[in-house]
């Protein structure tokens, strides 16, 4: 296990150099940068770097911009303290090795400020290191809440924290501790679950990011987001409204943060949507009083993208709502375009009285404790020993695990399932058997993720090729012509396509589209046995046809590792899964969660297994 660069055995000296030769030359570490000592404790060298710090200085390191909006001498000027890559904003070509150059050279250019702050750089790595073509590709947080196994959870985030180590980059905008109530809701595969419970227990994914503490090998930075009450907005509408009393926020909302700081999550980041009308990017209370003062946060809190521009629910963010957002409590303010009008307006709110700078040095001690605690000021560049993890056979193996274990097996009809590996003769189609753009949802490569081969790895129909026994025969047509009465089963992978956030909201019907629909249909009329494989990010309104299926497996978004689907098809594996929110009767029953009083098709925790 390694990060960045070498141990702390180097003297202070030499760490010093290195750190001079970084930034491109400067005075050997003497009183006025004494806070380059790493024998100092981390608080002792906060205050003697903040009581150096100008305005300007304190400013920026407040200040997250985009990537794509930056140059080397942007970050040098204005001291910028972070930067982020939005879904899909990556180096040219999309290589691990290119991320590692680009990270790089972003912080050289920080390095050679005068006080030799560090930037501390942050991607969405929220089902693995999903920017980075050729990362592995974990399921989505919905399929490792039908796992139940917090521990495989924990293995995932420290295999995902060393391929985004490999790659430079040191704070992970995740895990999504939301509480998602109505499966209408765009991001309800970004939740472990519908009870407050299981994203609490999932929150063991944030030890896998950061480790046993900061700046040990592999640790990235964790973020609990959205805070708080993003998956129980009236509708489903995502940034919407959450329109709860506060006993129900604090019973049902708030547990999973809380368990998530327990475990020590370094950062926390503000929902988009609001609480009784209310944006929680300006909602002092929650922010401050609850977060900060009665929880006893002392991480740093970090806006969404552009959220700020969305607290007087106009585009574009005035001083007003720059105020609002750093009195509540926000520490850093991701601005991807607008960072240095946001600087000079917070500057000027500064100068003006109307932000205190007691808030100013607050938000600053806590941003300078993480980088100080990730050990960045000794270990500013990319520890390069670390690319050899992205899309490791090691980390596919652990993910193929993780899809096995996600499958909840929902309708098996006279023990179609497990299929035969041998002498067997099996239909495959479906849109989504043979795409891996599709088995892993959105937030793969680009922002909403897409169709098609993005990225390496095993689709389902491959996994089931090689899965079935030489002695087996595997057809595959997408759109199920050429199946006849001599197969013995047919398989039907079909299912959602990708969306991420409020263009996945659905308002409307739930259901199947017409083209999965028609090649079901297909497979019935041959006759023979038909297993729906459901490739979806929620529970779909599929009751009026689930008598004609023989049997219903829940894949949920898999990642890049489809064999683990297979595995539970053939009985490799046995379903153990367990579903993580309730499967509706009928759309109209949205919202419908454990103990509403509800029918539902299937409960809450419902699975079944192989007989043996």
């Amino acid at each position: 296990m390694m990060h960045r660069s070498p141990p702390r055995l180097l003297a202070l000296g030499l760490l010093t150099a290195l750190l001079v030769n970084a930034a491109g030359g400067g005075a050997a570490a003497d009183a006025t940068t004494d806070y380059l000592d790493p024998g100092r404790s981390v608080r002792d060298r906060v205050e003697r770097l903040l009581s150096r710090m100008s305005l300007d200085e304190k400013v920026g390191q407040m200040t997250q911009a985009e990537r794509q909006n930056v140059t080397h001498d942007d970050i040098t000027r204005y001291r910028l303290g972070s930067l982020l890559s939005g879904g899909g904003s990556v180096p040219a070509p999309n290589t691990p090795e290119a991320w590692a150059d680009m990270y790089d050279g972003f912080q050289r250019a920080a390095l050679a400020t005068p006080l030799r702050v560090p930037l501390v750089y942050g991607v969405d790595a929220v089902h693995g290191h999903n920017n980075v073509v050729g990362a592995t590709i974990f399921p989505h947080n919905i399929g490792l809440g039908a796992t139940r196994d917090p521990g495989l959870v924990q293995r995932i985030g420290a295999a995902t924290a060393e391929e985004v180590s490999g790659t430079g980059v040191d704070w992970n905008f995740a895990p999504c501790l939301c509480v998602a109530r109505n499966d209408r809701w765009g991001r309800t595969y970004e939740s472990f679950g519908e009870v407050p419970e299981l994203p609490a227990a999932m929150s063991s994914i944030v030890t896998g990011f950061q480790g046993p503490r900061l700046g040990g090998p592999a640790s990235v930075l964790a973020t609990a987001k959205h805070y708080i009450g993003d998956g129980g907005t009236t509708g489903g509408t995502d940034q919407g409204d959450t329109q709860v009393s506060e006993a129900e926020l604090r019973r049902t909302h708030l547990p999973p943060f809380q368990a998530a700081l327990r475990r020590g999550a370094g950062s926390v980041m503000i929902s988009y949507s609001s609480w009784n009308g209310v944006k929680l990017h300006g909602h002092r209370y929650l922010i401050t009083d609850l977060l900060k003062k009665e929880l006893g946060f002392t991480g740093l809190v970090v806006s969404d993208y552009n959220g700020i521009d969305q607290i007087d629910g106009k585009p574009g963010f005035t001083a007003e709502e720059v105020r609002t957002a750093i009195n509540a409590g926000i520490d850093m303010v991701m601005v991807p375009s607008e960072w240095r009008r946001f600087i000079t307006t917070l500057k000027g709110e500064v100068e003006a009285g109307r932000v205190p700078m007691a808030r100013i040095d607050d938000a600053n001690r806590r941003i300078l404790t993480k980088k100080f605690e990730l050990g960045l000021f000794e270990r500013p560049l990319t520890d390069r020993r670390y690319l050899r993890t992205v899309g490791s056979a090691e980390h596919r193996a652990l993910a193929r695990q993780a899809v096995a274990a996600s499958q909840v097996l929902l309708k098996n009809r006279g023990n179609v399932l497990p299929l035969g590996r041998d002498r067997n003769k099996i239909f495959v189609a479906g849109k989504s058997a043979d795409d891996i753009g599709i088995q892993s949802g959105g937030w793969t490569i680009t922002w909403q993720g897409s169709a098609g081969p993005i990225t390496p790895g095993t689709t389902i129909l491959q996994g089931i090729r090689q899965t079935a026994g030489p002695s087996s025969t595997v057809t595959y047509s997408k759109d199920g012509t050429g199946v006849d009465g001599s197969y013995k089963a047919a398989v039907a992978v079909v299912g959602e396509t990708p969306y991420a956030e409020f263009f996945g909201d659905r308002p409307g019907a739930m259901g199947l589209d017409e083209e999965d629909l028609a090649t079901i249909a297909r497979l019935r009329a041959s006759g023979v046995p038909v297993i729906v494989v459901l490739v979806s990010g929620r529970p779909l309104d599929v009751s009026a046809q689930l008598p004609g299926w023989d049997a219903l497996l829940a894949s949920w978004l898999p990642g890049t590792e489809g064999r683990g689907v297979a595995d539970v098809l053939f009985g490799t594996v046995r379903p153990t899964g367990k579903l993580p929110v309730t499967w509706m009767n009928d759309v109209t029953q949205q919202p419908i969660n454990r103990g509403d009083g509800q029918r539902p098709l299937f409960p809450y925790g419902y699975g079944l297994t192989y007989r043996r």
